[in-house]
């Protein structure tokens, strides 16, 4: 089984990069955030042209999580609700193949002294409640997506100048431990334990890329079922080097698993 995670900042400006890498890499799994845009203007059936099923939620301008799978998800459910879109579209929570997968957008914070900051911590703190109360550690999960935080000073270029960001700040990268503590593993450091790759490279710095100026914000973890079974992961660049890029690009991995027949469906199910 292959996932991918991109953060796309705007699914529309980036459809054809996406369906580009679908054709090319044919993951099992995609998932995709700050889609920014509303559900009735998610470009769905040209995603669904590549063959994949497609699961979304979203809001204009801001936000937005979705999943594109080869086979249909057996059980679909938006933000800490129970199959409800309730709050900000920023977490999206799948079974394809039996294993549930937690595609987020955690928030970024803006800044510490601001209120959006401790909203960021917060929703740390209620995913790894959410973890807590509807999974468990020793069954096959995968949460991935731009975490918007960069655990560790390998994770980020020049660290010493980013005590105070909002993506390194050390409550921020404690609150996210707490998340990884409940179960699960970082498999790209896994498997790399002394690698500096990054994921994202700001905008704002047009020579970010070419100089390796980035972040490490995008992450796949897994449970220890499938994190032991993770027998390959990295970073796409050409997404970031092509055409109109995100300012992310393509994280995935690889997991020796088989393929499961469906599980009946949960409640809340969509």
């Amino acid at each position: 089984m292959t996932l991918a995670t991109f953060n796309v900042n705007s699914i529309r400006k980036r459809l054809p990069v996406v369906t580009r890498w679908l054709r090319v890499h044919a993951p099992d799994v995609l998932c995709l955030q700050e889609t920014k845009v509303r559900d009735a203007e998610f470009p769905e059936r040209e995603l669904a042209a590549t063959g994949y099923h497609v699961r979304f939620w979203g809001m204009k301008g801001y936000n937005g999580v979705a999943l594109c799978s080869r086979r249909e998800p057996e059980w679909v459910s938006f933000g800490f609700g129970n199959g409800v879109h309730a709050g900000e579209p920023r977490l999206l929570h799948a079974v394809v193949d039996g294993i549930d997968i937690l595609n987020t957008y955690v928030p970024q914070g803006f800044r510490i002294d601001h209120p959006r900051y401790r909203d960021k911590l917060n929703w740390l703190k209620r995913l790894r409640r959410y973890c807590a109360r509807r999974l468990s550690p020793d069954a096959p999960v995968i949460w991935c997506g731009d975490m918007n935080v960069a655990p560790e000073p390998i994770d980020v270029h020049h660290p010493e100048r980013h005590l105070n960001h909002v993506c390194f700040h050390h409550e921020a990268r404690k609150a996210y431990r707490q998340v990884v503590g409940w179960g699960f593993e970082d498999v790209f450091r896994r498997l790399y334990p002394g690698r500096r790759q990054f994921t994202f490279w700001d905008y704002r710095h047009p020579d970010a890329l070419a100089a390796n100026r980035g972040w490490r914000l995008d992450h796949i973890l897994a449970t220890r079922p499938l994190a032991e079974r993770c027998t390959a992961a990295a970073v796409d660049l050409a997404p970031r080097k092509g055409n109109t890029p995100s300012d992310h690009t393509v994280l995935w991995a690889e997991f020796s698993v088989p393929k499961t027949a469906p599980t009946p469906r949960r409640s809340g199910a969509r």
